[in-house]
């Protein structure tokens, strides 16, 4: 089947219902419910372990839940050509593993193809690779356009891989721990190119994955906490992100803190908290 889903909300471009999955008897995510509509940006968060990697494999119609539904742009997983439906899902994961030295072009193009490499006997047109050259010029490397994967950095590769995902022009995003590796530096232009894309690609909804609150996206709308494959909270980011939701998710106390549109997570020392207290008695 590949029409539109009646079950599926209007707008959503994914929806997960208590969706569950066991791997060799041990469970890994349990009743866990997801809505992400056009041009919503979600962050996926939670700790080593929480289940975050299996969730956005469903996302991106790679695995299957054991139980519960998935929809992925109104297709239900198990009634849909699997290939097909990927070639409308970009997605950004840092360890791409490119073995030739393609240029940043040529990886840029295989998001056409859906491959590593380009294929053999197939060649872009005019009109693709003038696309390609767009797309690295919105993310910021018109110079390095024709530069050899090996020579670039770890952040211009990350920004091709955001180009290579918009080549297909796809309704959805993943984005996978995409600041992994990166300096001050480099993590910084990449989320802007990332909220860039709230202006140049309006109707793209996204899912980033992280477990840290300082690579969130300042154009992040909504969240998904998760811990031990359950969720913890869910919804509108400001909402849900908080230090009591975080201290929870971590099982540490941790003070959540928002300035300037970004996030920040840190530590509540047990001293520096008695001594608060302390003060506030007397």
């Amino acid at each position: 089947m590949t029409s539109t889903d009646p079950s599926v909300p209007s707008g959503a471009v994914l929806e997960l219902r208590d969706v569950t999955f066991r791997r060799s008897g041990t469970q890994i995510l349990d009743g866990i419910d997801l809505t992400v509509r056009a041009g919503e940006h979600w962050a996926l968060l939670g700790p080593n372990g929480a289940g975050k990697s299996t969730l956005l494999g469903f996302c991106g119609a790679l695995t299957f839940p054991t139980s519960g539904t998935v929809d992925v742009l109104g297709r239900r997983l198990g009634r849909v050509e699997l290939q097909e439906l990927r070639r409308h899902i970009g997605h950004v994961n840092p360890r791409h593993p490119v073995r030739s030295p393609l240029a940043a072009t040529e990886v840029v193009l295989t998001g056409i193809t859906g491959t590593l490499e380009l294929p053999m006997r197939w060649d872009a047109t005019a009109a693709e690779a003038g696309r390609a050259r767009e797309l690295l010029h919105s993310v910021g490397l018109d110079e390095r356009r024709d530069a050899r994967w090996p020579t670039l950095s770890q952040g211009e590769r990350g920004r091709t891989l955001i180009a290579r995902a918009l080549i297909s022009d796809p309704r959805l995003l993943l984005l996978d721990e995409p600041t992994t590796g990166l300096d001050v530096a480099a993590r910084e232009q990449l989320l802007e190119t990332i909220d860039g894309l709230s202006h140049t690609a309006p109707e793209l909804a996204s899912v980033l994955v992280t477990h840290h609150l300082e690579e969130l996206p300042e154009t992040t709308t909504h969240a998904l906490l998760i811990a031990h494959g359950r969720t913890v909270a869910t919804g509108e980011i400001d909402g849900t992100i908080t230090t009591e939701t975080v201290t929870r998710a971590f099982e540490h106390r941790i003070r959540v803190e928002k300035a300037d549109g970004r996030w920040s997570a840190r530590a509540v020392r047990e001293r520096a908290a008695a001594g608060r207290a302390a003060g506030a008695v007397a």
